[in-house]
This record gives C-alpha cells, sequence and structure tokens, in this order.
C-alpha cells in the first residue's frame, strides 16, 4: 500500500512537472520612442546586435592605466594568503543618502536590492555553479570553482517581486537559480533573452537600451553597457541583448552596471539620467596575459571604474565582481581588483564615495 501511495505520488509529480515545462511564457517587449537598437541588417549575421560604442580593438584610450606596482598589499584586507580568500575589514561608512534603497551583496555580480516601496529585487542572481555544460567542461579549460555560493532561503525567495538580468554569461544568467526563484517575479531581460529562458509560465518583460518599464513605484531602465552576448557553445554570438539597469524612485536612483568595458556610455547615462544616487559596478576580470588588449575592452579595471564612477556623478560606489564568490576568471587573485582599486585610488586621489562590501553584507541607503 505505501508502494501504491508513493509510486502515485510521483506519477502525480511527474506530470505536474510535465506541464510546468510545457507551460508558455509570457513576453512583452517595452521599446521606447528614444529607444537605441542597433542589428545588422542583412547578410549571414542579420538580426545580431551591435554594440553602439565599439573601436576596432587596441584602439581605444583609457583615461588612466596601473602600470606598475598595482597589488600592494593593504591594511584593511585581510588574507589566508597573498590576496586569496580575504576579507575587507576597513570602514564601511554609507553616505547618508536617504534613497530609501537597501541591498545585499550576494557576491559576484548578485544583488538583493530592496526598493522604497517595499518590493524586493534581484540583480543577475546565480546562486550555486555554472550551469550545464560549462559546469561539466570547465575543469578543461581552467575555471575553478568558486569556494563560497550565496544562498536564499525559500522565504525570501518567495517574496522576490522583480529579476533583472543583464546578460547570457553563465556567471551572470542560472537556469538553475531561474528554478529556484520560481514564476512568481516578473523577468527583466534585454531584447532577445526570452528565448534563452526555461520553459514554465514565466513573466518576461523584454526591453532595449534607453527604454523603461513600470514595476510597482520604481521606472525601470535598461541602459548601455559595453560588452557583449552568448549563451551557446558556437553560432549564436549577440544574438540578444545585453545591458545594465538603472532604477528610479521619486528622483533616487540606483545604477547596476552590468559586466561592462569602460566606453562613453557612462557619460551618456549621466546626461540621459543626471548624478546617479548608487552606483554597482564591476571591477574584475579584466586580466589576461594572452588577450590584455580584449579583456580589458570588456571589463573595467578597478581604475576604469573609478573614473566611470566620477563620470556618472555616483554618490557612492560599491564594487562587486571580485571576492570569495567569484570564479576569478581573468583575475589574478579573489581580491586582486580589490587591492588594485584601493591602491588606483589613492594614485587618483578619487572623491567618489567608495562602499566596500564582503559578500553576504548588507546596508540602506
Amino acid at each position: 500500500m505505501k508502494l501504491t501511495l508513493l509510486s502515485s505520488g510521483l506519477l502525480l509529480s511527474s506530470v505536474l512537472l510535465l506541464n510546468a515545462c510545457s507551460s508558455p511564457n509570457q513576453v512583452s517587449q517595452h521599446i521606447t520612442a528614444d529607444a537605441v537598437i542597433e542589428q545588422v541588417a542583412e547578410g549571414k549575421h542579420q538580426g545580431m546586435y551591435r554594440n553602439t560604442y565599439r573601436l576596432p580593438l587596441g584602439t581605444r584610450q583609457y583615461p588612466v592605466t596601473c602600470e606598475a606596482d598595482c597589488y600592494p598589499a593593504h591594511p584593511a584586507v585581510i588574507c589566508e594568503t597573498p590576496a586569496q580568500n580575504c576579507q575587507y575589514a576597513g570602514p564601511k561608512q554609507a553616505p547618508a543618502l536617504n534613497t530609501g534603497f537597501s541591498l545585499q551583496w550576494l557576491g559576484h555580480a548578485s544583488f538583493l536590492v530592496h526598493t522604497p516601496d517595499g518590493q524586493q529585487l534581484l540583480f543577475d542572481p546565480v546562486f550555486g555553479q555554472f550551469d550545464w555544460p560549462i559546469n561539466w567542461a570547465q575543469h578543461l579549460v581552467g575555471i575553478i570553482k568558486r569556494p563560497y555560493t550565496p544562498s536564499l532561503t525559500p522565504e525570501q525567495l518567495a517574496a522576490t517581486d522583480a529579476v533583472l538580468y543583464s546578460h547570457l554569461h553563465y556567471d551572470h544568467f542560472s537556469h538553475a537559480s531561474i528554478r529556484q526563484i520560481g514564476t512568481t517575479p516578473t523577468y527583466y531581460l534585454p531584447l532577445g533573452m526570452a528565448d534563452y529562458m526555461p520553459k514554465g509560465g514565466y513573466n518576461i518583460i523584454e526591453q532595449a537600451w534607453y527604454s523603461q518599464s513600470q514595476q510597482g513605484e520604481l521606472n525601470v531602465h535598461l541602459v548601455p553597457a559595453h560588452h557583449f552576448n552568448s549563451r551557446k557553445l558556437f553560432n549564436d554570438d549577440n544574438r540578444a541583448l545585453w545591458g545594465g539597469w538603472l532604477l528610479e524612485h521619486n528622483g533616487k536612483t540606483l545604477f547596476f552596471a552590468g559586466d561592462t568595458g569602460y566606453s562613453e556610455h557612462f557619460k551618456d547615462i549621466q546626461y540621459r539620467y543626471g548624478d546617479i544616487d548608487i552606483c554597482l559596478i564591476p571591477i574584475a576580470s579584466y586580466h589576461s596575459d594572452e588577450e590584455q588588449n580584449w579583456y580589458r575592452y570588456v571589463h573595467t579595471t578597478p581604475e576604469d571604474a573609478l573614473v566611470a564612477a566620477d563620470e556618472l556623478g555616483c554618490k557612492v560606489m560599491i564594487p562587486w565582481g571580485y571576492g570569495n564568490a567569484s570564479w576569478q576568471m581573468g583575475d589574478v587573485s579573489s581580491h586582486s581588483p580589490l587591492l588594485r582599486m584601493l591602491h588606483m585610488q589613492q594614485q587618483l586621489n578619487s572623491q567618489v564615495p567608495l562602499l566596500i562590501l564582503n559578500e553576504g553584507d548588507s546596508v540602506k541607503l
């Protein structure tokens, strides 16, 4: 009798799972009149999105570059071994901005954000390792597993109102994490990314650069990033758009840059939206002995990020991308980007307020 009940339960669960997987996603596109979309018009690359801020590789002029002794030890960064497995032990003084936003850095690019109107949002949530097949192949190409993975309780996941993804790369977009979060939230994606979502009845809004949506009392803007997009091993380069996100509530703004290299887009964002209250900007994945020009082209160095924060008019900058929850792709070590940023902050005499967090830290701004 127990076996019969168990078998019936398994059958019912299987039927429900199959029905969920077969449910179509609900997809809408928000493209406002001043949206910026650039796509290849003809030929074999027709429909491919193009980066408006692209320049020939190796020709971009960066405002400043650290040339030597870029990673000196810092008394506020306590490490098990040099620049590896560290904790920041320095001051964490958040400026009194009174924005109503609060946030928690979950690790790498993932943030949990509580908004002034009482909503809970997630930026680029990836709670585990890479999705298949990269999780299987990463040891073949020398990518380490992240030693620390962020987690949220089932109750926290259930409270999510919206999820915002910047692009498709495996350290930013995770089918496994999407299934954990479920179908209740609205998923905000750049154009074309809905095709890469798992099936099962997800509510999806796609946006173009400089388009906006309304989420409760929030204005949700997709803004440019100097990056690229792909998910498959072959033949889907830039078949979906990529970008950063800007949240606005009663004139207060929070900017999540997504993966990006340095370009004029930071100045353009400030021109459109004014000075930004809270800036979440990456400082990692720019290092490569073999392909230095390319890695820097699509990722900000710490000094690039400091310059960008100044151009954005950031009232506080929170760096991310480094740390114990990163995969250390394009980094010398887990905390080398943080050491370089602290060093270059002094070299540049940067006046942008920095708020440096460890994974799991929360702050109200």
